[in-house]
């Protein structure tokens, strides 16, 4: 299978760098308007450099699109109009109104996917083996500041990753909810109630450490789980507890769950590229992500 890229920013240039990897793909074309950096980017990973999308568009069985947010309505039409697939890097659209516009010109018999890597990092799987009735859940991603985002708010960039876990794997049957939020540009905390498990998400781009943790609640053990390190532990409450020198001390059984630890983008374009070839649809669908922008547009409106 030939496969593009377009838009060679830092996500673009890992979506180059993974197909260049992957055994099911025959050839890489990249493609940005800046022509020194989509040549560069071209050699770094023996990919071919197109002069122009349409070239590119020729050229290709299916595309990562990796513009920047503003761009990826108008350029996902493109790649529709010339059949292509495409898999797009989230979130899906700028707004929730370009994003329900672009689904209603999703022929069927193309595959359209977005890119929430999350979904498809190792702990995610893992969790859901285990929780049972979560009581309480919550999920932080905290990053230092990055000149890399312009124009977006904490929620559209980072927290968007989370609401896409909580509503589509955790509580994935369409639960009602409330939600209250209070947040800056760069700093966000969102509080929602799933009938009887409160979910707390917070996201910051002011943090010194770079925090990636989910943290959830049961009756009979609390999972912990890391986002980066891809590692989950399950603390589970012991049988008797005593006091030692006038303290309380509860010495919990720890689990450590081996998790078969993968570079998510690996697993989504691997996933992508086998969609493309058996016609079935993409784990995140552009409705799923459409309803991702909703929920961040609810808290921002609330917010900001």
């Amino acid at each position: 299978m030939d496969v593009g890229v377009i838009g060679v920013g830092i996500m673009g240039q890992n979506h180059a760098r993974v197909y260049s990897e992957l055994k099911a793909v025959d050839s890489v074309w990249v493609y940005d308007l800046n022509e020194a950096a989509a040549k560069n980017i071209a050699d770094k990973n023996s990919a071919e450099c197109a002069g122009s999308m349409d070239e590119l568009l020729k050229s290709v069985d299916a595309v990562s699109l990796c513009v920047p947010t503003p761009y990826h309505c108008s350029t996902a039409k493109e790649v529709i109009r010339a059949g292509v697939n495409v898999l797009i890097e989230k979130p899906i659209c700028l707004t929730s109104a370009e994003a329900e516009e672009l689904i209603q010109m999703i022929p069927e018999d193309l595959t359209v996917g977005v890119g929430h890597i999350e979904r498809f990092n190792p702990i995610i799987s893992e969790i859901k083996e285990i929780i049972k009735d979560p009581l309480y859940v919550e999920i932080k991603r905290h990053n230092p500041a990055s000149a890399r985002v312009t124009g977006s708010s904490v929620v559209e960039d980072l927290m968007i990753h989370d609401i896409d876990i909580v509503f589509h794997s955790l509580f994935e049957n369409g639960c009602e909810y409330k939600m209250e939020s209070l947040c800056t540009f760069d700093v966000c905390g969102a509080l929602f109630q799933f009938e009887k498990t409160p979910v707390y998400l917070s996201a910051s781009r002011k943090s010194s450490k770079k925090i990636r943790m989910i943290h959830i609640e049961e009756e009979e053990f609390t999972i912990q789980g890391d986002f980066m390190s891809q590692e989950v532990y399950v603390y589970r409450k012991p049988e008797h507890y005593h006091v030692e020198e006038q303290r309380y001390v509860q010495e919990n059984i720890i689990e450590k769950v081996m998790v078969g630890k993968v570079e998510p983008l690996k697993t989504e374009l691997n996933t992508f590229i086998d969609c493309v070839k058996t016609g079935e649809p993409f784990p995140v669908t552009p409705e799923q992500a459409m309803k991702n922008v909703k929920i961040c547009e609810s808290i921002t409106k609330q917010s900001l």
